[in-house]
């Protein structure tokens, strides 16, 4: 295997492996990197959807999305999809997934299945560089800070993307969440501090109203997306990323009207998140 960073603070190619039939050195190699940069990305991979589920299941447990639409034939594997005649996608906003969640989602395995001509590029920001780059004071103001994370306002019946032409295909409209985790995490692998709070489900501080946190979580979002700690990707047949939650954000870009992109996702389970 060769790792090739993606960007300087956040990101690695990693080549020289087929993911369906890698060794068990291979897999932890490929775990470490993740959790240490955040996304890994394979290019030119064969993966079918039994792979996708195969390999999943060696890594851990896997986590069925409440919301988005799942595969007929294989209910492990979320569609994360936009028709041509759409106008909205999924995930177009910088966020974490299932931070909503009591134990988070470690990450995802992310498998380009139909592309457009060109857009859909995927954007993350790694949150151990974020954290790094805060001033002493800005760290000291957050340390022990806890965080209530929901997204009920995102899925719910009446809520953004229910009000959107995704609406239609979105399932668990009566699920309610709701977590508290702290501002700023240890990673249960790598013990690196994180900032852990984004701008998607993370509504307020515990023991402050909504008013009072958004200075606060309006400061730390644009610390948190400083470009030096972004890493882009552009999607070619044959991609497939994994991402770790706890260490990036990420941001789908929509900016291919017009044409198809379907993307299929499974979600590793996690486990409790401590400051």
């Amino acid at each position: 295997m060769e790792m090739t960073p993606m960007a300087p603070k956040c990101g690695v190619e990693i080549s020289g492996v087929s993911l369906a039939g890698c060794s068990d050195s291979e897999m932890q190699a490929i775990k470490q990197a993740i959790y240490e940069h955040g996304v890994a990305v394979f290019r030119d991979q064969d993966f079918s959807p039994e792979d996708h589920i195969a390999f999943a299941k060696r890594w851990g447990g896997i986590d069925i999305n409440a919301y988005f639409p799942l595969d007929p034939a294989f209910p492990e594997i979320a569609l994360v999809k936009k028709a041509p005649d759409q106008q909205t996608n999924i995930g177009g906003a910088w966020h974490t997934d299932h931070s909503y969640d009591q134990v988070p989602a470690m990450g995802s395995i992310l498998v380009a299945r139909v592309l457009p001509p060109s857009g859909g590029d995927t954007l993350w920001a790694h949150m151990g560089a974020a954290y790094d780059a805060l001033s002493d004071e800005l760290k000291e103001r957050i340390e022990g800070l806890e965080a209530f994370h929901t997204a009920d306002h995102v899925y719910k019946e009446g809520g953004i993307y229910a009000q959107t032409d995704q609406g239609s295909d979105l399932r668990g409209q009566d699920v309610t969440t709701g977590a508290v985790h702290p501002v700023v995490i240890r990673h249960p692998q790598t013990g690196r501090k994180l900032l852990y709070v984004n701008t998607a489900f993370t509504i307020r501080f515990v023991g402050q109203t909504r008013e009072e946190s958004l200075p606060l979580l309006m400061e730390l979002t644009q610390a948190a997306l400083r470009e030096d700690n972004q890493c882009r990707l552009e999607w070619k047949p044959g991609t497939v990323a994994i991402w770790d939650n706890r260490t990036t954000w990420h941001n789908a870009m929509n900016d291919y009207h017009g044409h198809a992109r379907e993307m299929h996702r499974i979600t590793l389970t996690g486990e409790p998140l401590a400051a």
